[in-house]
């Protein structure tokens, strides 16, 4: 009984001790996450700033290509008039050209191969429709002058396809100032011929040209 006295004793102060020494890392623990809390709002307000400062370099550099986009027309403007002293009137090679109720005045001079309309780039004008730039160089690379003359245009009135159908007309029409042996390869790819066709006006009592309402018998 000696014995298991002093057994039961030497457990009962071991608990003790243990139930002495366990509420401190509970103490630890709660220390440590007090001071995680911080270390998060801190890095928060780092990811914050970042964004920040990285939605601000992204506006500092999109403000230049809007500048440049803003300068280029001017700087168009400027490049036509010093080409052609005196405006569009004072040139020897010029022609004009009309379709449906587009006009269009054209100038050619030598050069590489520029088409510029209303002072801005023909591709960009024509909003890169193929269709509509191949109107505009196809009497050019019809002779094999694509690379040989810079062409400047005025065009005003109906809407782009027919601004380039006219655009068409007045660059043939103006390669015939330059040589009338030109004459006859135009006419034969159909690029001297005024297309005179134009929207037909509407009827009275009809809903269009010719389109009629619904016929009711009774």
């Amino acid at each position: 009984m000696a014995v298991s006295m002093t057994t039961l004793t030497s457990s009962l102060s071991s608990l003790s001790f243990s139930s002495k020494i366990s509420p401190e890392p509970h103490a630890a623990l709660s220390f440590s996450r007090s001071k995680k809390n911080p270390l998060l709002s801190s890095t928060a307000k780092v990811k914050t700033t970042a964004r920040l400062v990285v939605k601000a370099s992204s506006a500092a550099v999109a403000e230049p290509s809007e500048a440049v986009d803003v300068e280029e027309p001017v700087n168009l403007m400027k490049y036509v008039k010093s080409r052609l002293p005196g405006g569009f009137a004072a040139q020897t090679i010029f022609g004009t050209g009309r379709r449906k109720c587009a006009i269009a005045r054209v100038v050619l001079q030598e050069g590489t191969g520029k088409v510029i309309i209303n002072y801005r780039d023909a591709n960009e004008y024509l909003q890169g429709n193929p269709l509509w730039v191949d109107y505009v160089k196809y009497p050019l690379m019809a002779l094999g002058y694509e690379t040989s003359y810079d062409v400047f245009v005025k065009a005003h009135g109906g809407g782009l396809s027919g601004q380039a159908q006219a655009i068409s007309l007045g660059i043939a029409r103006a390669l015939l100032k330059v040589s009338e042996i030109h004459r006859a390869p135009l006419r034969r790819e159909g690029l001297l011929t005024r297309d005179s066709r134009v929207v037909e006006r509407k009827k009275v009592g009809l809903k269009k040209a010719r389109k009629a309402p619904q016929f009711s018998k009774r």
